[in-house]
């Protein structure tokens, strides 16, 4: 009888070691670093069925260049000369592009560019959409003189964005003002015409910081911040002052520059609130992310309140950091581009690029689920990357992640899931 009961009672602690692991959001099995010790299930990926359903899903991606090679395939082209050293037509990058590949055959619908991540963006049905515009939407013949390369979109082609339901554009780039001030007021109008809301740039300084607020009804509000620096190029006469229109513009990575941020995020953050905080900044090419950025981006998260850094300007896909249980894209890639055919750099794949997928907790802002859907541009249109290529952005991520303890998984359907410790 008494051999009875303590075998009672070594049942009884084991299934309640077992179960209480659980009920503390402990998992016994291989972890994604192939560890067999114990992981926190809420640092783990979670099925889209089984999230909160308060939670809000964001759709980022890196920048957006629907000007130059791209406008001139769309419904509505800009006058084709450009002032380039390389080329003098607009047109000359859609040739480059039919000769690398098969013919486009324009012009094309306003929906086409997009591609497959119509589809993608169908399916996952984020509640807020936010990219990094790098061009002008503009008529304007009034090219910034000696900059080298200048963006613009015809404004009647804005109906492309409208094709991917954009709600929010970043300005804060090294192409926004291509095209002059003018330019620049052309491109607030034409966006604002569409119902896209704008961060990052403005009439003046006040309007260049103000953030864009897309309300999630029943969930919160997603804010967005936008700021450049003079790293990813932008000329230091580009930033927005009290009587000229500009760019939100850091003058560095600075306390003050900190502080500043603090104070826009604490007027306008309340409870429910995302706030994500875009950034271009750092050179085209090299998956080395400076100190600075990475100091930067923690004190954002730390002492400023931002929950999300959407880093952009790198032409390729770098390292992901989740820190603090958020969510830090130090740069996400081209997504569209008219580079097509062109030769240089082809070790960094500049083609590839990935629609990132983050669920977020709005009461904590805490990342919940980072999926990522590899792609591809050719004939200037979005395409689901093959299984090779996947691979091959797996691998980049799992190698430039390590250092951040993040890693990249690969899933059935060809997407990929994101780990972290």
């Amino acid at each position: 009888m008494r051999c009875k009961f303590l075998l009672y009672c070594v049942t009884a602690c084991l299934l309640v070691s077992v179960f209480g692991a659980q009920l503390l959001g402990q998992d016994t099995t291989n972890g994604a670093y192939g560890h067999s010790d114990m992981i926190k299930t809420e640092n783990k990926p979670v099925d889209v069925a089984k999230r909160n359903s308060n939670s809000i899903a964001l759709f980022m991606c890196g920048d957006v260049m629907t000007g130059r090679g791209i406008d001139q395939i769309l419904p509505h082209p800009s006058d084709p000369i450009i002032y380039e050293s390389y080329m003098k037509s607009a047109r000359g990058y859609a040739d480059i592009a039919e000769q690398a590949n098969d013919p486009i055959g324009y012009p094309v619908s306003f929906s086409y560019i997009w591609g497959d991540a119509l589809e993608e963006l169908e399916k996952v049905s984020p509640d807020v959409r936010i990219i990094n515009l790098e061009t002008s939407v503009t008529k304007s013949n009034d090219y910034w003189k000696g900059k080298g390369i200048n963006y613009r979109m015809h404004p009647d082609n804005i109906l492309s964005l409208s094709a991917a339901k954009i709600d929010i554009c970043a300005l804060a780039n090294n192409h926004v003002i291509d095209w002059g001030y003018a330019g620049l007021v052309e491109t607030l109008e034409s966006l604002e015409g569409a119902n896209i809301k704008t961060a990052g740039a403005g009439l003046n300084r006040v309007q260049a910081q103000v953030p864009a607020i897309k309300p999630v009804p029943g969930k919160g509000r997603t804010i967005v911040l936008a700021f450049g620096l003079k790293t990813s190029g932008i000329p230091s006469s580009w930033g927005a002052a009290d009587d000229r229109p500009g760019v939100n513009l850091l003058k560095d990575l600075s306390d003050k520059s900190l502080g500043d941020i603090k104070k826009e995020v604490r007027r306008v953050k309340r409870k429910g609130d995302i706030v994500v905080a875009s950034i271009h900044w750092g050179g085209n090419w090299g998956y080395d992310i400076p100190q600075g950025q990475i100091g930067f981006a923690h004190r954002l998260i730390d002492e400023a309140g931002v929950d999300l850094v959407h880093g952009h300007s790198s032409h390729h896909v770098k390292g992901i950091e989740v820190y603090r249980q958020k969510l830090i894209l130090y740069g996400c890639g081209d997504f569209l581009n008219d580079y097509e055919g062109i030769g240089g750099h082809e070790a960094f794949r500049a083609d590839l690029s990935l629609m990132y997928f983050a669920t977020l907790d709005p009461l904590t802002g805490k990342l919940v689920e980072l999926k990522l859907v590899p792609t591809q541009i050719r004939r200037f249109k979005i395409r689901r990357a093959s299984k090779v290529d996947t691979h091959w952005l797996k691998d980049a991520l799992n190698r430039e992640g390590a250092k951040f303890g993040t890693r990249v998984s690969l899933s059935e359907d060809n997407r990929l899931i994101l780990q972290w410790q």
